[in-house]
């Protein structure tokens, strides 16, 4: 247990966590053995983000474990998610670990998330080691960024110990560290060391019976699910007799026929484990087990208590599919596939909440924001699932008898060119300005302001569009509180929307663009209540967009004028999710994503 070092590495988005990662991985002792298990030998590059959506988006969305080998030492890094819309993530594992690899941008300093994570790690008594990173940047400010850290930690009542944090400057991309930034290595040894040196050893038990509490389970189609979890007293071997503990205390017998340890890339099979690994287990009876439950010794078994996970924030409605083109593209309609879908996501989420509601086709799906729906609801097209999602709400809270709302702190950072239509939609949606901030350098500015979470939704598109994509916008929890403004979002533009079913025709569409922005091609299929595009004006516009340019039998003066459509972008999901209002829904299929007036009869027109 002495030569075992459990520790996550925690940042804001985009700070270069994978990125540090992987080059930890690629300079430890086994990744001849990781590179082996590569299917492309090649490809070394965000080795943890296994999953197809994080490949896709370029993020972390779920937590993992991996363990790294070093002169001798076992070290157990869990990567975890830098939004914050998957802080539950963050949330969970550190209960694993003994300390944490605080990581901050060279150039931003301490962002939303940095605050996020570093007050949950201050709650556990780590003490952090900060690594400071892309600091072969340009453009760095690495004495900024070190002040920044100390008044942050100071602001969340760090102690003397805490404040006492070793630095380490990396830079993740190159394979560079050290502790003096004028005297590099081209190698990850500094990082290694001071995890070694600093991180304490497991505060674990071998001589006590065998208990443990899940963190993670995975589901696999050959064993079932996997519990992993830190290993705080006993030990465990192969076929051995265990009990679980829910969370409403009930126990159930379970027997061990699978022990897997996270080795680089791969699950490797062992026959025994003890306190202080980062373990999985599998075997028979594991079916029911949920996140936080405790599994124990036969004859000597305690229930550890269950982390407090912050409640969701926003919640939207998830509805069978009842559209005319209904299964013509997924596989998976029904009522009880999508709810068991979902049930199986809050298995492994437990920020995620599902509830069924008086209609049978309807259910509640919460979360923490709108981007940690949107994952849930991509992963579900990816699966051939056809579905209807309402508009974000957000979920009140009862405090002495008031009702309250959640109230988020918000950064911006944008080009100064760009201020005064930023104000502008933040006094829209009723946010208070705390600070200004001039960079006057690269000619930016920063704003702080505090936003209630529903004002906040469909912001982040309004945000992009007005700084044409060059914006920075960070948010966080702040507190509940009694909202005062009404904040319903109205669109400035009215819709078109289709009179008729059938398959869009290029003449009509012609026609039609010159009265909004269009959002369908010529040959789409489209049906009566299909919102097509956005219209100029502010009213909506009942349209047909399946008229044919009528024939004569008149021989033509000269040619006839080509068909010039205008291209049209696709709308994504999240800018789907900001554009719609509350009698509007989103029709999502595998292969389409289409918005529609919910009662398809009868429009507010």
């Amino acid at each position: 247990m002495k030569k075992i070092r459990n520790i996550a590495i925690v940042a804001h988005i985009d700070h270069g966590k994978t990125t540090l990662i992987d080059r930890l991985l690629q300079e430890s002792d086994n990744f001849k053995n990781i590179k082996n298990s590569l299917q492309n030998k090649n490809n070394i590059n965000r080795l943890m983000d296994s999953n197809e959506l994080e490949k896709e988006k370029g993020i972390t969305i779920f937590s993992k474990n991996t363990s790294i080998f070093w002169k001798n030492y076992k070290i157990n890094i869990i990567d975890t998610p830098g939004h914050a819309d998957f802080s539950a993530e963050v949330e969970r594992i550190l209960s694993m670990v003994d300390s944490v690899l605080l990581l901050v941008d060279a150039t931003e300093g301490p962002m939303p998330q940095t605050r996020f994570v570093a007050s949950k790690a201050f709650l556990y008594k780590f003490k952090p080691i900060v690594i400071i990173n892309k600091v072969d940047r340009k453009f760095t400010r690495i004495n900024w960024v070190i002040n920044q850290l100390f008044d942050l930690f100071i602001d969340l009542n760090a102690s003397d110990d805490q404040l006492n944090f070793p630095i380490i400057y990396t830079s993740a991309l190159k394979g560079m560290s050290g502790k003096n930034i004028k005297k590099m290595y081209n190698n990850m040894n500094i990082i290694y060391k001071t995890i070694i040196d600093y991180v304490p050893p497991p505060k674990c038990n071998i001589n006590k019976p065998f208990q443990m509490q899940i963190s993670q389970i995975e589901f696999n189609n050959y064993i079932g699910n996997i519990c992993f979890g830190l290993i705080k007293k006993g030990k465990i071997v192969i076929n051995q007799n265990l009990i679980f503990i829910d969370k409403n205390n009930r126990i159930k017998k379970i027997k061990v026929l699978y022990i897997i340890f996270n080795i680089g890339l791969k699950h490797v099979y062992v026959d025994n484990a003890q306190a202080g690994d980062i373990v999985g287990i599998a075997g028979t009876g594991f079916k029911n087990i949920n996140i936080f439950d405790t599994i124990c010794d036969i004859n000597n078994y305690k229930a550890l208590p269950k982390l407090k996970i912050e409640r969701p924030k926003v919640s939207m409605l998830f509805q069978v599919n009842d559209s005319p083109f209904s299964g013509m593209e997924g596989k998976y309609l029904t009522s009880s596939k999508i709810f068991h879908k979902i049930n199986k996501f809050c298995l492994h989420d437990i920020a995620l909440h599902i509830e069924k509601t008086e209609n049978n086709n309807i259910f509640i799906v919460s979360g923490r924001g709108e981007l940690h729906l949107s994952m849930i609801i991509e992963n579900m097209r990816k699966e051939g699932f056809e579905l209807l999602i309402s508009k974000p709400q957000i979920i009140s809270k009862i405090i002495n008898g008031k009702k309250k709302e959640p109230f988020e702190i918000l950064i911006l950072d944008f080009m100064q060119n760009k201020k005064g239509n930023i104000i502008q939609l933040l006094n829209k949606k009723k946010a208070i300005i705390n600070n200004i901030i001039l960079n006057n350098f690269n000619n930016r500015i920063k704003i702080e302001a505090i936003i209630s979470s529903k004002g906040l939704i469909s912001f982040r598109n309004e945000f992009i569009n007005i700084t044409s994509g060059n914006g920075i916008i960070n948010s966080f929890f702040s507190h509940y509180d009694i909202n005062k403004y009404d904040i319903t979002y109205k669109r400035n533009n009215g819709v078109l929307i289709s009179n008729k079913e059938g398959r869009a025709v290029a003449f009509s569409l012609y026609n039609l663009q010159s009265r909004g922005k269009l959002l369908i091609n010529p040959g789409d299929k489209i049906y009566k209540g299909q919102i097509i595009g956005i219209h100029n004006k502010t009213n909506n516009l009942f349209v047909n967009c399946l008229i044919n340019k009528k024939l004569t039998n008149m021989r033509a003066s000269g040619n006839d004028n080509p068909i010039n459509l205008i291209p049209i972008k696709k709308i994504s999901l999240e800018e789907a999710i900001a554009f719609i209002q509350n009698d509007e829904l989103i029709e999502i299929t595998p292969k389409s994503i289409r918005i529609r007036k919910k009662n398809l009869t009868k429009f507010n027109i």
